[in-house]
């Protein structure tokens, strides 16, 4: 097998558990985050998942820059990995590979490529969202002069974020807090852009194939239908 041919395989047999390891990880941190009266063995727990994952990142990332055969090359064009594994609360933004590599599994995908774009987006979004909230909320909680006091807070601050609507009702204090702030409003923006983009090219098609059917002389154009006519007799 060529390079290129051992990182597909890789991929594939990689990816899933690899978003299943995610999802304990957001599922270790929510605990860690929202659970403060839980028993020391279970909160040692909740540690141990999310480094377990952590681990399972970073060796995964390892082994694609291995099989690829490039060097630092490899770091610059698979920045996003990378931040992954330094940030492993946006393993979420690696949905969109996920779903490729399971339609590569199941042959051609069920949906048009806009369908794909709005449901990937709008998953990305939630779940990065969600993630978000925690992050922030772990900063912010008993800092002084905190406006974030609930989880609730932090949910509603995130989806001003998000959405760019930010009506400064609810609003970081801490530095760390702004900084997550920062990165949740340029994921926004892409993740909105991407699917107002994708919505109104749908759109776009949808009219001009709707035009095009109508300029269409005959039975299906509008002349045809309401006289009656048929194709033309040779």
């Amino acid at each position: 097998m060529d390079e290129d041919s051992r990182t597909l395989h890789w991929e594939q047999l990689a990816e899933v558990p690899l978003f299943l390891a995610s999802l304990a990880f957001l599922a270790g941190y929510a605990i860690h985050v929202l659970a403060q009266n839980i028993d020391a063995v279970w909160r040692d727990l909740c540690f141990a998942v999310m480094l377990t994952a952590w681990v399972l990142f970073a060796v995964d990332f390892a082994v694609r820059w291995r099989l690829s055969g490039q060097n630092l090359r490899y770091v610059r064009t698979h920045w996003l990995d990378g931040l992954v594994v330094l940030l492993p609360l946006l393993r979420p933004l690696r949905i969109v590979k996920l779903s490729e590599t399971v339609q590569r599994r199941r042959g051609e995908p069920r949906f048009t490529l806009h369908a794909r774009v709005i449901a990937y987006a709008g998953l990305s979004t939630g779940l990065l969202g969600f993630a978000g909230a925690l992050a922030v909320y772990d900063q912010e909680r008993g800092a002084p002069g905190a406006t974030m006091k609930t989880f609730g807070d932090a949910l509603w601050w995130t989806c001003e974020t998000l959405t760019t609507v930010g009506y400064g009702d609810v609003t970081p204090v801490t530095s760390a807090g702004r900084l997550i702030a920062v990165g949740m409003m340029a994921c926004g923006l892409a993740l909105l852009g991407a699917v107002t983009g994708s919505f109104s090219s749908w759109l776009i098609q949808v009219f001009s194939r709707e035009d095009e059917t109508a300029s269409i002389p005959g039975p299906q154009g509008p002349q045809g239908a309401r006289n009656g006519e048929g194709p033309p007799q040779r």
